[in-house]
């Protein structure tokens, strides 16, 4: 039998681990990783969540505990989500200054100074309808939630907050929160935007924890339609002509096509969330023993590394951090 001259062999490049790691081109380290939290103003201890193995809600007293777990990983930022004891139609205690997100930031901060504090800003944990603003019969009143969004985040901003980071998916919210911190003195708190975030399927665990589902209907009229694509980047570029200072993509394994495209068509850092959903699937298949689930998570998070991700919101934060370090 005569072989073919094989003068280009790409195995010599793949031959030793060593020669791996030197002409590897995506690099996952624990300066990419946000951590989640979850905050509960009705509880006193930990509540595990039955949908998200490994993640629970918090009471405030755990904020500093946690925040200090999170630092001690190398992972350099969190981001709160709150539950609130008081639930009403505006969802008017996210801009409570004494509400469960602003003393999480004040006890992030007391606990490690050092840690970027991120708050997510939104209204569906706050409401008691669950959906994410002011509602005008069944359907979600752009404006009048922009305003209320304007308390919310300055409210944020007097806490102590280092990133502000919108989730409603609310036309023109990037320039209302930029118009409100700057007007109010908060000029150096930046504005990570859910520019990109679809109706996704992939968010029910989160839904558990947060305590958002909604009580009728879904968020197809405000958060994405699955199925498109270049509508992504006109989300994404009216952001960043309003103000933001990164940009994310959410949910991220389904649309690692989205977070190219936006990685090709702006400058700005992009994060992507990698959800509940994902994390969710993970967990139950490694539990069943299906999946090598180290294995699997790392793989996971590269991926998103190399289809042009900076900063990776996850539930895997605290693991991926201990295994790169093992590593």
């Amino acid at each position: 039998m005569t072989l073919p001259d094989l003068t280009i062999r790409p195995r010599r490049l793949r031959r030793t681990a060593a020669i791996r790691r030197m002409v590897r081109e995506s690099a996952l380290t624990t300066d990419d990783l946000i951590y989640p939290i979850f905050v509960d103003e009705t509880i006193e201890e930990a509540v595990a969540v039955g949908s998200m193995p490994g993640v629970s809600r918090i009471p405030l007293a755990d904020v500093g505990a946690m925040v200090k777990k999170v630092a001690a990983a190398g992972i350099p930022a969190v981001i709160f989500f709150g539950i609130p004891a008081h639930k009403d139609a505006i969802g008017s205690e996210a801009w409570n200054d004494a509400g469960i997100v602003q003393e999480a930031i004040r006890a992030a901060k007391v606990a490690v100074p050092s840690m970027c504090v991120i708050a997510d800003a939104c209204f569906c944990e706050y409401t008691d309808h669950g959906h994410c603003g002011v509602l005008h019969g069944e359907d979600v009143h752009n404006d009048e939630t922009l305003c209320n969004l304007q308390k919310e985040v300055t409210s944020y901003a007097r806490a102590g907050v280092d990133i502000i980071a919108p989730s409603g998916m609310m036309d023109g919210m990037i320039g209302a929160i930029r118009s409100a911190l700057d007007s109010e003195g908060f000029q150096q708190v930046a504005v990570m935007s859910y520019a990109v975030k679809y109706a996704s399927g992939y968010f029910g665990p989160f839904r558990d924890a947060a305590d958002s589902t909604p009580s009728f209907g879904d968020r197809a009229s405000y958060q994405m339609d699955p199925a498109n694509r270049r509508e992504a980047i006109t989300e994404a570029l009216l952001d960043i002509e309003e103000g933001a200072d990164f940009l994310m993509v959410k949910p991220a394994l389904a649309y690692m096509d989205i977070i190219r495209d936006v990685r090709d068509a702006t400058q700005l850092p992009l994060a992507v969330y990698n959800v509940s959903g994902e994390y969710a699937m993970i967990k139950a298949a490694a539990a069943n023993g299906w999946i090598d689930e180290q294995r699997v998570v790392m793989e996971t998070l590269t991926g998103f590394k190399r289809a042009g991700a900076d900063l990776i919101i996850t539930y895997h934060a605290l693991d991926a951090a201990r295994w790169l370090q093992e590593d």
